[in-house]
């Protein structure tokens, strides 16, 4: 079972990446960000009332917001990176971000093994080589790979901290709350982008009918990507967590084959073996 929960969440993933990411070519990153997960929001409150998944609420919930806070900035960056840069490149680039619950646990006096170490080494070359001809090249490549990192770190610590947060029971609720808080602060920073660029941070010809012609399309980025979540954190609660971090980190090839598939996306050779070893850099990780 935590084998077929973690796919599942990779493929979700996956799906999520691609829908969100050809979303941001047509309209704001940050609108994107926020109607997507505000549709994930009205639902999950719905189940929590329904289920009465509130009586879950505890201190560890502290984790949910926590991931709630992070989790915004860390969509927006990898949108905004999917929208501007190959989605072949940005995708496997964003899996290195399992470094941080590998970071955390050194913090915490435990030390990397063989697989580990050179996991580290074969992400970090991946990196190099899949964002460096990106790096000399133009401006908005170079800012694709540095929104990419800055999404993947995000991503690895909400994943921890969803993690945490359900660690007792209460996954609904934690996750409806997590949900809350990407809609509050992303819903508070898309206001300031308002009110500093009134043309710039909405789409054209308005929010709300923008929002209303692709509502299918952001519904189901937010709720395959929450149930991305859910599943992965059922995952590795019901079994070995490294097994169920290596079979959910597989999310990029979807990615990759669906803007292949569909996009016709070419990447150059060097750029294909960077994001390919930076995928394994990442299994080694997990797996070590």
């Amino acid at each position: 079972m935590t084998a077929l929960l973690a796919l599942t969440s990779s493929l979700l993933w996956g799906f999520a990446d691609f829908g969100g990411g050809l979303l941001t070519r047509r309209m704001p990153a940050l609108v994107v960000v926020v109607a997507s997960q505000a549709v994930a929001a009205v639902l999950l409150l719905g189940a929590v009332a329904a289920t009465g998944a509130v009586g879950d609420a505890g201190p560890r919930l502290l984790y949910a917001v926590a991931a709630g806070v992070i989790g915004p900035l860390a969509m927006f960056c990898f949108y905004r990176a999917l929208a501007i840069g190959p989605m072949g490149v940005v995708s496997p680039l964003a899996t290195v971000g399992v470094a941080v619950p590998v970071g955390l646990g050194l913090v915490l006096g435990e030390r990397p093994g063989a697989a580990q170490a050179a996991g580290i080494a074969v992400a970090v070359a991946g990196v190099a080589l899949a964002g460096g001809p990106e790096l000399r090249g133009a401006a908005v490549a170079r800012r694709a790979v540095v929104l990419t990192l800055t999404a993947a770190f995000g991503f690895g610590a909400v994943m921890a901290l969803i993690t945490e947060a359900s660690a007792g029971g209460g996954l609904l609720l934690a996750l409806c709350v997590q949900r809350v808080c990407n809609v509050a602060v992303g819903g508070a920073a898309l206001l300031l982008s308002v009110r500093r660029d009134p043309v710039g941070a909405l789409p054209a010809g308005g929010l709300w009918p923008a929002v209303r012609l692709r509502l299918p399309s952001l519904a189901w980025v937010g709720v395959a990507d929450v149930a991305a979540n859910g599943s992965y954190a059922l995952a590795a609660h019901g079994g070995q967590v490294s097994v169920a971090a290596v079979l959910a980190s597989l999310y990029p090839v979807a990615t990759a084959l669906l803007a292949r598939g569909v996009l016709k996306e070419r990447l150059r050779p060097v750029q294909a073996v960077g994001a390919g070893l930076a995928l394994v850099g990442t299994v080694l990780l997990a797996a070590g």
